[in-house]
């Protein structure tokens, strides 16, 4: 039976830049450069799964604030990912916290940086950052727990 990963992402902007990691693409082994992000966890909400993931690789809090948009993506590996990317409030760096092994570090970026960056995880970086930057928001409450 054919079951698509589902991932989440936080768009994270402070001051006209945004919050990106650089990261070792588990799939490729090249750098990636993606926003925070990862995959939904068994017993996991949708939300708790955004939080997690942020602060895991960035070492910030995050607090979900709207849904930017859900994206589908086929990707060169034959997986399809569907990604609920959220916007909202980033914290300044928690020093107790390390961040995952598979990043590298993090960057605030401007959006024409990441829309020149010739190394993004896929296509659904520039896509949810430009629906963001469209004004594309969502009531949380769209996101049904059952």
């Amino acid at each position: 039976m054919w079951t698509p990963d589902i991932t989440v992402a936080a768009i994270c902007e402070r001051d006209g830049k945004f919050l990106l990691v650089e990261e070792v693409s588990k799939s490729s082994h090249e750098i990636v450069f993606n926003q925070p992000a990862g995959h939904l966890e068994r017993g996991e909400t949708i939300l708790a799964a955004v939080v997690r993931e942020t602060l895991e690789e960035t070492c910030r809090h995050f607090t979900p604030e709207a849904l930017v948009g859900v994206y589908r993506h086929e990707a060169q590996n034959g997986k399809t990912y569907i990604r609920f990317t959220f916007c909202g409030e980033i914290s300044e760096l928690d020093a107790s916290c390390e961040l995952d092994a598979d990043i590298i570090r993090t960057h605030w970026l401007t959006a024409n940086e990441i829309f020149e960056h010739q190394s993004l995880r896929s296509p659904i970086v520039v896509e949810c950052l430009k629906d963001y930057l469209g004004g594309s928001r969502h009531s949380l409450s769209i996101v049904k727990e059952l």
